[in-house]
């Protein structure tokens, strides 16, 4: 049973996810503020966490920067509809997914199992699940100098290891796998995030520009992940 931490001031919706959840097989802690939140984020008890942005005091959005800053936990942030900025922002630092509310109960658990299985390493469908590979290759992924381990869930450059979120890791895993294949964002939002891009959907472009960041402060080389215009992104070749 996994362990998910659901951090909302709104008590009465926190005891009804709770209930609903519990009963798809996961055992829920709920907590009502920012900063009981952060301390039981990062207590290590929880295989994931759900976060409201709106909360008085400490809200979302710090929370989820102080957790970031110590802890890769994946984090599904539970945002106001139609609240764009709160959801880039959100992303930018470091969140794996988000779903607005009002939501579906059933699309949430969905959303949390996409997430955990990305978390174990799963192979969600498309390109990951359909490249057959060696046991080696499963074991270790190389190009260029960059290395990563999807079993270890370790990224290095050079030997340096890159302190990757969910999202970041199995973004730069599915285009390693790739190979020279530019990628459409339709075709990594679903291997990579487990869904169907929504209209105006920047998760897939917030995440890579997190993802080029961090290989470039690794590498010294902004140009490792090429933008294919009007498509999508592929690995520079021979990087």
């Amino acid at each position: 049973m996994s362990r998910i931490l659901l951090i909302d001031d709104d008590t009465e919706l926190g005891e009804m996810l709770a209930e609903y959840l519990d009963g798809e097989g996961f055992e829920i802690t709920v907590v009502h503020n920012g900063h009981d939140g952060i301390s039981h984020a990062l207590s290590g008890e929880y295989a994931m966490a759900l976060l409201d942005i709106m909360m008085p005091g400490i809200g979302g959005i710090e929370v989820l920067r102080q957790v970031r800053a110590q802890s890769r936990m994946p984090i599904i942030m539970l945002t106001a509809k139609g609240d764009d900025v709160d959801r880039v922002v959100g992303l930018e630092l470091g969140a794996d997914d988000y779903i607005p509310k009002p939501y579906y109960p059933r699309e949430l658990v969905a959303r949390i199992r996409a997430v955990l299985r990305r978390a174990d390493g799963g192979r969600t469908s498309g390109i990951a699940a359909a490249t057959h590979i060696s046991d080696r290759q499963d074991a270790l992924l190389e190009r260029g100098l960059i290395t990563l381990e999807p079993a270890r869930r370790f990224a290095a450059f050079d030997g340096q290891e890159m302190d990757l979120t969910v999202s970041e890791f199995n973004l730069l895993e599915t285009l390693m796998r790739a190979r020279d294949r530019a990628l459409s964002k339709n075709e990594l939002s679903m291997t990579v995030l487990g869904r169907p891009r929504e209209v105006y959907d920047r998760s897939i472009d917030v995440h890579m520009s997190n993802l080029r960041q961090k290989l470039q402060q690794a590498s010294g080389d902004a140009s490792l992940i090429e933008t294919v215009r009007g498509f999508g992104y592929r690995l520079r070749q021979g990087s």
